[in-house]
Formats: structure tokens, C-alpha cells, sequence
């Protein structure tokens, strides 16, 4: 029986991550720790509603890490999986922010946690961002390039834990995934706001035409990726993980205008595009899969009608949330 702590818990992707967790027989608890309350059903999804072996509490991992030794310590995990950071590509603007929370709070825990003897793993979850804008798929030896804070942050956060595990033989990994989405992301997020002014008769900013792109998963397959490493990685390892093929922004948009009965231009206005930004993100993920067995398995067809289908089951839930990021420390 395993015990696992989850940091950054109110995130969609550590949502949907304990829920896979609480559906393993193998899994004795599940404690997440988020900086904020519980969010609506809409974004928590009930996750661990009705589990005895689920908990949710609310710490700030950077001003409050006294709080989260005392929880640690009273539950011992085995795994501890850090989702936490300030995601979000428009960095510059109080950039420091995003070295506060990426880079010296995991700093400052990992040097914790190094002196306790429960913890088996530490799976840290990094970005596909540090690679940059690639023409072609990135392994995890591609040249590093980061054209934002948060993706230089990010980096700084990889290189510390390479250099614990290679010194300190702190027991970690690091997965470098793709652009995710799933069921209760936040609205600023591109396909939730689609899904959202689909349904709601409104016109969704489709930034430069939609032409940048990326490569989506579904947070059930990073869920996957994460216990495969977890459970058969060995220790110090880097993966990516991601999808064969990235996609145009214009593409997913299409997909939930067709899933919805519409025309891509009766969803669309045609804005400019962000500056600065990368104009597409390629994972190579031939490691895990070769080495720990991975296969991608939702398709993005599959995964934009689960996107739909949460939209008019919550509808009611997500007519007064906010649709454009909140930087918050």
C-alpha cells in the first residue's frame, strides 16, 4: 500500500492525477495541498468526495512550508509529486514571482526532505517550454533555449534537482510534458474558453489566427506517465511525454466548433498574436516509451468531446469565473 502527497493539488492536472491514484487498489491515501480553498464542482470534479482515503489542505508552498513539514511528517508519503508553479507564458511582468514559487520554494522543500527517511521518490513536473519554439521533435538531450521567465524558472528548478540527485542521491525524477488539458481547467485556458463561448453564444480571441502550435494530452495520460515513472524509472531520470504530433490552436478551436454544431467563424474573432510567443512545441517521448512502456491513450477527438461534455454539465457553475489569468504569489 502506497501513500502519496500531491503538491499544487487544486490544479487541474493534480486533480485528475489523484483520481487516478483513488482508483489504484494499491493506494492506502492521497493527501493534496493546494495554496487556495477547494474550487467548485466544476473544477474539483468531486475528486475524493466519498474516499476516506483522500484529503485536501490548503498551504502556500512558499510562505507557509513549516505547515507542510507538519502535515509530510504526520503522513510519511512514499511519493511526493510537485505540480506547483506560476504556469503561464506572459511572464515578464513580475517575474520574480515565478522564481519565488519554481525555483527557491522546491529548493528549500527538496533540502527538507532530504532529511527525511519516508520518501521513496520525488516526481517533479516540469515543461516542454525550456526546449523552445523546435521544428522538430525535442528529446531531453535537445538544446535548451527558455524564451520567458517562466520557462527560464522551470530550467533553474530541472538543473537543481539534477545536480541533488548526482551529488546527494535525493531520489527524484522529472517529467517534461507536453501542453495538457482535462475537465475543470481554469477558463483563461484556450479550450475551456472555447467550450465555455461556444455554449454560451459569445466569440472567443483567437490570438494570431490560431496558428501557433502545440502538442495537447489529456491529464489522464500524464496521470499514466507519472505512476509508470514512479513505479519503474530509474532514480535521476528526465522524460518527456507528449503526443506523436502537435496541432494548431486553429485545429482544437475547429474541433470544439464542430463538436458543438457551429462554423469555426461563428466562435472566432481574429485578434493578434501574443508577443513573443513560441510558434510550436514538439516532444520526442521515444524514452518512455521504450523504457517504461507508455502509450498514448486518448485520442484529442476523444479528449475535446470530454472538454464538451463537462462545459454543459457545469455550465451553470462557470458563468461568473474569471476567463483571464490573475497573477497571485
Amino acid at each position: 500500500m502506497s501513500r502519496y502527497a500531491i503538491i499544487g493539488g487544486g490544479g487541474v492536472f493534480a486533480i485528475h492525477f489523484a483520481k487516478y491514484l483513488l482508483e489504484q487498489n494499491s493506494t492506502e491515501s492521497v493527501l493534496s495541498i493546494g495554496r487556495n480553498p477547494p474550487k467548485s464542482s466544476a473544477f474539483t470534479l468531486d475528486i475524493g468526495k466519498e474516499d476516506s482515503r483522500f484529503k485536501y489542505e490548503q498551504v502556500h508552498l512558499v510562505f507557509e512550508q513549516d505547515r507542510l513539514f507538519e502535515l509530510f511528517d504526520q503522513m510519511q508519503p512514499k511519493y511526493i509529486v510537485n505540480f506547483a508553479a506560476l504556469a503561464y507564458a506572459t511572464s515578464w511582468e513580475k517575474s520574480f514571482r515565478y522564481y519565488e514559487t519554481n525555483v527557491v520554494a522546491v529548493a528549500k522543500m527538496c533540502e527538507q526532505l532530504m532529511k527525511r527517511d519516508y520518501l521513496e521518490r520525488f516526481i517533479q513536473i516540469g515543461t516542454s517550454e525550456l526546449y523552445g519554439s523546435v521544428t522538430k521533435p525535442a528529446d531531453e538531450d535537445y538544446p535548451i533555449q527558455p524564451t520567458s521567465p517562466y520557462a527560464v524558472s522551470k530550467l533553474a528548478a530541472d538543473m537543481h534537482l539534477e545536480t541533488l540527485w548526482q551529488v546527494k542521491k535525493f531520489p527524484m525524477n522529472i517529467i517534461r510534458p507536453s501542453n495538457a488539458y482535462a475537465p475543470g481547467q481554469l477558463m483563461y485556458r484556450i479550450l475551456p474558453r472555447a467550450v465555455y463561448a461556444g455554449l454560451t453564444g459569445q466569440k472567443l480571441p483567437l490570438q494570431g489566427g490560431g496558428l501557433v502550435k502545440k502538442s495537447y494530452m489529456h491529464a489522464y495520460d500524464l496521470a499514466r506517465a507519472i505512476d509508470l515513472v514512479m513505479k519503474k524509472a530509474p532514480f535521476g531520470k528526465i522524460y518527456n511525454v507528449g503526443p506523436q504530433e502537435p496541432v494548431s490552436i486553429r485545429h482544437l478551436v475547429r474541433l470544439i466548433a464542430e463538436g458543438l454544431g457551429m462554423e469555426l467563424d461563428q466562435l472566432v474573432d481574429i485578434t493578434p498574436g501574443r508577443v513573443g510567443e513560441d510558434s510550436q512545441y514538439w516532444l520526442d517521448s521515444s524514452r518512455i516509451q521504450n523504457e517504461l512502456g507508455y502509450r498514448e491513450a486518448i485520442s484529442i477527438e476523444r479528449g475535446i468531446q470530454d472538454m464538451i461534455d463537462w462545459g454543459k454539465r457545469y455550465l451553470p457553475l462557470l458563468h461568473n469565473e474569471p476567463m483571464e489569468f490573475v497573477l497571485r504569489a
